[in-house]
């Protein structure tokens, strides 16, 4: 089997979703998990966005040992020194340049002829040679550049030195026969072609990244780039978990495979669900809710008869086992620890008597506590990074016929405690009311979701938010048996994120390109 690899950009791209900032603890969590998953190639920042971003990057760097380590640059030199300072303490380093290929972007954004893109990015990747023995070199929507053109500065980029081309669909524009005839040109046409490795990166804004990817691969990509749970830019990315599983379960056409280690892929779907505050759509493939269930009678049928009838992947094979997780009140410590092992947590001792603290307060209040209310309950407790204001007490007062209250204390980061009350057309919105005035908000509620982790009455809650305050969204996630809790929990994360974005705003000026 070829084997193909996997560049993932959820730090970079992924963190650009509207909403979605991540501190320095999470991205290094999340960069972990990613080495367990086997990923090849992670692309930790955009390190000449921001100090921040740049002090990001290195501590990943720190701790990241078995995966090659990137940071996105344009062709620019003070870029390119920004990725060095951040890449210095990376274990295989290597250097992202970028520039755009295509008409539109030449004349509009770019405002340079043929030529000067050209002489532009030989120079950038020339200069980069100077640090780093790896480099990957993107020409930005390249899916609407005259073919001509792209295999001329894909020649360049062999010559000047880069080890790895990449062809990206930037704006989802390519149907899959056109882009993987535009590969089979590329390999047909560029000399030198050998010597390095094709990328692709696609996006998915008219719902073909993962097919656009898929023939990529067919027509000789050698790595393909992408965000777990697809999140990143408008529509997104390619799905990371649509693609590996794709060539698995389809290796019989596609010859090839990754060499991730797909039972961690439900873990890691989860871990970046849970830390960016972007829930996973309950249809989505592979790791939806609802990808391993089957309501339907005749589905039913042939699954009791034949799992494989309808299903052509298994649970199992992604790590979301479908058996209950047999845990009571009664159950002890160290059988909680080997269900935690169980489900691919490793904890130290102070997070296994937290989370062990708050899994006896849920067995009191659920009958049985199965596999995601324990996922759901440790990735609730387990959040890394500074808390501004902690939840402390919440009383509301509802009746039909009355009209809303609620009571809430935080406690603040300096240990400033805060009681507020408000009145509002309902619970959520009562709660809502007495926390801005106790955090001081000024946000606006964008959005407000909710769904079940599990099923039954006793059910913990998952609720999702999305805050914005002077054009600045952030997201925000509580998990509870109590929905009233699990929306006040949401909130005050959502508000801790608020606070985290302001930090680094201040650390120095964020751009976004």
């Amino acid at each position: 089997m070829r084997k193909i690899y996997v560049f993932d950009t959820t730090l970079r791209d992924g963190e650009q979703s509207p909403g979605v900032s991540l501190t320095m603890e999470e991205k290094v969590a999340i960069a972990l998990q990613l080495e367990r998953l086997g990923i090849d190639r992670i692309e930790a920042g955009f390190a000449a966005t921001s100090p921040g971003d740049l002090q990001s990057i290195r501590e990943v760097a720190k701790h990241v040992k078995n995966a090659t380590l990137l940071s996105l640059a344009r062709c620019h030199t003070k870029d390119i020194d920004a990725a060095v300072e951040a890449l210095k303490d990376a274990e295989d380093p290597c250097l992202h340049l970028v520039l755009a290929t295509s008409p539109i972007h030449r004349e509009y954004k770019l405002r340079m002829d043929k030529a000067k893109v050209m002489e532009t990015a030989e120079a950038a990747i020339r200069y980069g040679r100077k640090f780093f023995d790896k480099i990957e070199f993107s020409a930005e929507d390249a899916s609407r550049t005259e073919i001509d053109f792209l295999c001329e500065m894909t020649a360049m980029a062999i010559r000047a030195g880069a080890t790895v081309v990449n062809l990206p669909d930037t704006v989802g524009f390519a149907t899959p026969e056109q882009f993987g005839a535009m590969f089979r040109t590329i390999k047909a046409n560029v000399p030198g072609i050998e010597k390095i490795q094709l990328s692709t990166h696609c996006h998915d804004d008219l719902g073909m990244a993962t097919a656009n990817t898929l023939a990529a691969i067919a027509n000789g990509v050698d790595q393909f780039e992408g965000t777990i749970n697809g999140i990143g830019e408008r529509a997104g990315n390619t799905c990371i978990e649509e693609v590996a599983l794709a060539l698995e379960t389809r290796s019989d056409f596609y010859g090839a495979k990754t060499a991730l280690q797909l039972g961690e892929i439900y873990q890691t779907s989860r871990m970046v669900s849970k830390m960016t505050g972007m829930s996973v759509p309950g249809n989505k493939a592979i790791v939806g809710a609802n990808a391993f269930a089957h309501e339907s009678g005749i589905h039913q049928d042939g699954m009791l008869k034949n799992r494989s009838t309808y299903e052509i992947i298994t649970p199992e094979t992604i790590g979301a086992s479908s058996s209950k997780l047999v845990l009571g009140k009664h159950s002890g410590r160290h059988a909680f620890k080997e269900k935690l092992t169980d489900l691919g947590y490793t904890v130290d001792e102070e997070q296994l008597n937290i989370a062990f603290a708050k899994f006896k307060e849920l067995a009191d209040r659920k009958k049985n506590v199965l596999a995601e209310d324990t996922r759901a309950l440790l990735e609730e407790n387990m959040a890394t990074g500074p808390k501004p204001y902690v939840l402390d007490s919440i009383h509301v007062s509802y009746g039909n016929r009355s009209l809303p209250t609620a009571s809430v204390r935080i406690i603040k980061q300096d240990g400033t405690v805060t009681d507020e009350a408000s009145v509002g057309n309902g619970s959520v919105d009562a709660v809502y009311q007495a926390l801005a005035k106790a955090t001081g908000s000024r946000a606006e509620l964008e959005d407000y979701s909710i769904h079940s982790v599990t099923q039954g009455t006793d059910a913990q809650g998952e609720v999702h938010v999305v805050l914005k305050q002077d054009e600045v969204t952030v997201s925000g996630r509580g998990v509870s048996t109590d929905i009233i809790e699990a929306s006040a929990k949401a909130y005050i994360d959502a508000m801790n994120r608020m606070a985290g974005r302001r930090e680094r705003e201040r650390e120095g000026n964020i751009v976004i390109y």
